[in-house]
């Protein structure tokens, strides 16, 4: 069923869509990188909460490339990248661009240390990071990279749409600039469908924070703005998706329809030859899916992330993406969850929340003010006059 949220204040669609980011990250980060499949043999059935990591107490050591205690509700380098861009815009406290992601993102990976739940301790970020993120410190810092194109090069995925959530929050209601400030944000990260993932990603959570906003009105939104293989895969599941009301049948169904766009191919752990490389005609796999599993859930927060979860892949970040979205839209992240999400991993996932809530008010009133004198001169240039 649709949330109604139109009584939804600013302050619950913030707190929803990231609290519901971090969860969904958390319920999905201990089965990413595996099939329905082998989700639902190693688990005895589906996926309904929070759940151990998969290799158990061999956590540490099962998966050299990444020691990360996955799982026991803990999140992942998703939620930590979009509460370190909150630290960024309350620093700024107005709309950002690459050159804000080198002068304060890439200092606060590098220097600031922070709890690190799959850590188990205080670290950089920057260990805990992909190397899709660690880019971000090789190029800027390192490289002195112009920030509007440091992200060429890269790997091409869903790492800085998977923070980008914030973007979205900031231009409540307003994801035509939502989709350019993400943009210009994400250039410093990502280029090609992973930089428009971003920035559709962003324009997506802009519109599902809009006043009656549905399903239908946010992928509405998404297909207005997004571009190439991005635009087409969000399309063509988005249309699957509108055939199921239940995440279980429509597993199968989502995955068909975005496998011609998604370059890592059938097998996750064995990407192809073609895998994550710039393209006009691909898409990365998680936004399209969430927004199906957004669609198959009719906007219902618990389904639309079970549905992320259980489909396997790149789950955590689906998750997260399905949870932002589901949580902006104004259903309520049940509460069992999110206590136990911030209890195991050490965080307070409320007070990111209250400090976007309050920096995205501050940004509006620059935003206004902006607007009226623009509007001012454009008038005294013999331009028409705007009402009062």
């Amino acid at each position: 069923m649709t949330p109604k949220n139109t009584e939804c204040s600013l302050e619950d669609r913030i707190t929803g869509a990231l609290v519901g980011a971090a969860v969904g990250d958390a319920l999905g980060g201990p089965v990413e990188g595996y099939s329905p499949d082998q989700i639902l043999e190693r688990h005895a059935g589906r996926v309904h909460g929070v759940v151990g990591p998969w290799n158990g107490d061999a956590w540490r050591t099962a998966r050299p490339i990444a020691p990360y205690h996955k799982g026991d509700g803990h999140v992942t380098d998703d939620t930590l990248m979009t509460h370190a861009l909150i630290r960024v815009y309350d620093r700024v406290e107005d709309h950002l661009d690459a050159y804000a992601i080198a002068d304060h993102l890439v200092p606060d990976l590098m220097t600031n240390p922070h709890w690190i739940p799959e850590l188990e301790s205080e670290a950089l970020l920057l260990h805990r990071v992909f190397l899709a993120e660690k880019w971000l410190v090789t190029r800027l810092h390192y490289g002195h990279i112009d920030p509007r194109e440091a992200g060429v090069g890269n790997i091409v995925n869903c790492g800085a749409a998977m923070y980008m959530a914030p973007v979205g929050l900031v231009n409540a209601a307003d994801p035509r600039a939502a989709y350019a400030e993400a943009l210009d944000i994400a250039g410093a990260h990502q280029s090609s469908y992973g930089r428009e993932a971003a920035g559709v990603l962003a324009a997506a959570v802009a519109a599902a924070a809009a006043p009656g906003a549905t399903p239908d009105s946010v992928v509405t939104a998404c297909l207005s703005l997004a571009k190439d293989g991005t635009r087409t895969a969000i399309e063509q599941v988005c249309e699957a998706a509108a055939r199921h009301t239940d995440f279980e049948s429509a597993l199968r169904p989502l995955r068909d329809a975005v496998a011609p766009y998604d370059t890592v191919g059938p097998d996750y752990r064995a990407p192809s030859l073609g895998a994550r490389r710039p393209s006009r005609l691909h898409a990365i796999e998680e936004l399209p899916v969430a927004l199906g599993m957004l669609v198959v859930a009719g906007g219902d927060y618990r389904q639309a992330v079970l549905g992320a979860v259980n489909y396997g892949r790149d789950c955590d970040s689906i998750a997260t993406m399905a949870g932002a979205l589901s949580g902006a839209l104004g259903s309520p992240v049940p509460d069992d969850w999110s206590k136990t999400v911030s209890e195991a991993s050490r965080l307070d996932l409320w007070e990111p929340a209250a400090t976007l809530t309050a920096v995205a008010r501050r940004i509006f009133e620059k935003d206004v003010a902006r607007r009226r004198t623009h509007e001012a001169a454009f008038a005294e240039l013999g331009g028409p006059r705007c009402s009062d």
